[in-house]
């Protein structure tokens, strides 16, 4: 009985060897005929938040051909494409589409040129991908264009998303005003990926905690008594105040969180005054506060107005002229992975990938993300990973004094297209046959 059981697991074992192995070439032999020339279309023709609307028509034609129901104009710019393939769960995966207004400096052959009115400032831009949307696109085609030849393989809905204005967290929102679960159905699973610069190119990083923090938008607006620059007692003066409100506002994070609690509270901005020898009546202060919990947001959010306006009474303000604590609606809570569906999926791409690609590595920095807003209410179990863009002999030359691998949002960001978008591919189909398998 027992070498009957050795027996089984090992058909068992050579037969997801032999379907890896036959997914991974399938998926580079598209992308040497069909996906190389889309990204490289994508990467030399982004377009920026809410106006991605070459991008979205092209995305519509693509997935369409690859024989999906497809929606478009959800949330504005945004697509939802459906496939349906009887019985079985709701499945969404997500891509965000947007670039940034960034003038490419990468040195590429494909660098962007291209210009576009930005809608914000109504002032004519470069535009780029500096962020790698270009990579989450052209992997959601191809994995649309795999999944839709492997039917035989799964059985339910599976519904790709395309997501406008990531880059200014009002994408997802949208998609949700628009009654996006309500026209298209609830997923069972969401899905997503970034891809990293951080990490190695085709590398696999997937955490069962929370990959990206959650991220608010303050303004503190002081109050203060004008008067001449030579008559300080006169005044009361907003620079001094504010001052001391940015070195308060440091023990939050220092003194108010556990040690081993992340949490960010930066001032970005700090405006006042206009002529060196007057005192001003008014300082303007703006802050980005990261956490990764709801119990960390509350304790940094209540820390900023207590000190605030605290430190307005310390300077002897009057009730009625304490600062101003603005707490901006352009806010997003932490992206946090479901640990069970997370260790399921890490599971399945050991086993049909290989352990070598699949890391587990805590994130570096504490950027955000507006995917959270398509899994909470309703809670949705998620899972949010990310695929390395960076090859290695690019981290050997920056450890050994050479130059620095660029980060995202910056002019001289780049990616290895072939490694990434095979890569997104290559984990978002696993995924989905572990999720939607027969």
């Amino acid at each position: 009985m027992l070498n009957r059981w050795i027996g089984l697991a090992a058909v068992i074992f050579v037969s997801f060897a032999v379907n890896a192995s036959e997914l991974s070439d399938a998926i580079e032999k598209d992308y040497d005929e069909y996906l190389w020339p889309l990204f490289d279309h994508f990467h030399r023709n982004p377009e920026l938040s809410i106006v991605e609307h070459e991008t979205a028509a092209r995305m519509a034609e693509e997935l369409r051909d690859a024989g999906f129901e497809v929606t478009e104009n959800v949330g504005g710019t945004g697509i939802v494409a459906r496939l349906k393939n009887g019985s079985g769960p709701l499945v969404m995966m997500r891509a965000d589409m947007d670039g940034l207004p960034v003038e490419e400096k990468s040195g590429l052959e494909n660098a962007s040129r291209k210009q576009q009115i930005d809608p914000i400032t109504g002032n004519t831009v470069y535009t780029m991908h500096a962020c790698g949307h270009d990579v989450h696109i052209t992997s959601l085609v191809g994995t649309a264009r795999q999944m839709a030849t492997r039917t035989d393989e799964w059985g339910g809905t599976l519904m790709l998303v395309v997501q406008p204005a990531e880059e200014r967290v009002l994408g997802a929102a949208a998609m949700k005003a628009d009654k996006i679960w309500e026209r298209f159905g609830q997923p069972d699973y969401a899905l997503a990926f970034h891809v990293s610069s951080n990490d190695v190119a085709g590398v696999i990083n997937v955490s069962e905690g929370s990959p990206y923090a959650g991220a608010d938008t303050v303004d503190i607006i002081i109050h203060g008594v004008g008067a001449h620059g030579a008559h300080p007692h006169r005044g009361k003066d907003p620079i001094v105040l504010g001052s001391q409100i940015v070195l308060a506002l440091q023990t939050l994070v220092a003194r108010e969180l556990s040690p081993r609690v992340p949490g960010v509270v930066t001032v970005g901005s700090f405006h006042a005054g206009t002529k060196h020898n007057i005192i001003s009546d008014r300082a303007h202060l703006q802050l980005t506060v990261r956490n990764t919990s709801e119990e960390t947001r509350e304790i940094l959010l209540t820390g900023i107005k207590r000190i605030a306006e605290n430190m307005g009474r310390v300077a002897g303000l009057p009730e009625d002229r304490l600062p101003e604590v603005i707490f901006s609606e352009e806010s997003v809570p932490p992206t946090i992975n479901d640990a069970i569906l997370a260790r399921r999926l890490k599971n399945s791409w050991n086993r049909d990938i290989g352990g070598d690609r699949v890391v587990d590595i805590p994130t570096r920095g504490m950027g955000a993300e507006d995917f959270p807003f398509f899994t909470i209410d309703p809670q949705i179990p998620s899972v949010y990973w990310s695929i390395g863009g960076t090859p290695q002999e690019d981290f050997d030359r920056e450890s050994a004094g050479g130059e620095p691998v660029p980060s995202h949002h910056s002019p001289l960001f780049k990616i290895s297209p072939e490694p990434a978008v095979t890569a997104g591919v290559e984990s978002t189909v696993v995924a989905l046959l572990e999720l939607m398998g027969k």
